[in-house]
């Protein structure tokens, strides 16, 4: 076996292994997920960082979430779209939050076929830009990764086409859930 299918194969195996401590959930369910985490943190005590950049469409649903839970009225919120958390800014982001933070970690991700448009949450921290191939730190207490497109051969130019309007989309649903799940005024729309 060839050194790139030795690495294909190891990256395949680690991602298989982390996807079994993640729960597959629509939409609906992220309301569940934000509950559990309400009921031990107040939003005062929460910090979402929200990972992606503007440039690309797969990878904007960070930013595109992190706008829209300032919206909703989370008062801790790193990665927007005019101030994007990306590869570059990474650590630098994670060493300006507060320590005492509970971190919820967004990111985009690339998965099979039957689980696109679901997200992926877990009571411990993701890995950005795995799907890609880059290896960054950890991050979050808890996370919440949103499958924007199918996982292929080449995941750059796969999340660089990514329909926008799905990534929109799943932006709203997450901030909408979020707020819903905190008890938040404006999160009542999603539950209505």
């Amino acid at each position: 076996m060839g050194y790139k299918k030795q690495k294909e194969a190891r990256t395949l195996a680690i991602r298989e292994q982390e996807s079994r401590k993640r729960k597959k959930r629509d939409a609906s369910g992220l309301i569940f997920f934000f509950r559990e985490i309400a009921s031990q943190h107040p939003p005062e005590q929460i910090t979402f960082l929200c990972i992606g950049t503007d440039r690309s469409t797969g990878d904007a649903l960070g930013p595109l979430t992190g706008s829209q839970l300032l919206e909703q009225g989370f008062p801790h919120v790193s990665g927007t779209m005019p101030s994007p958390c990306d590869a570059d800014n990474l650590e630098a982001r994670i060493a300006e939050i507060p320590a005492g933070q509970i971190v919820i970690a967004v990111d985009a991700c690339l998965g099979p076929p039957a689980s696109l448009g679901y997200f992926l949450t877990a009571d411990e921290p993701l890995r950005p830009a795995q799907s890609v191939g880059l290896n960054l730190p950890a991050v979050g207490h808890y996370s919440l990764a949103a499958i924007v497109d199918v996982y292929g051969p080449r995941p750059y130019r796969t999340l660089q086409s990514t329909p926008l309007h799905r990534v929109m989309v799943m932006a709203k649903q997450i901030a909408l859930a979020a707020a819903a799940g905190f008890g938040m005024e404006t999160g009542k729309a999603f539950q209505d």
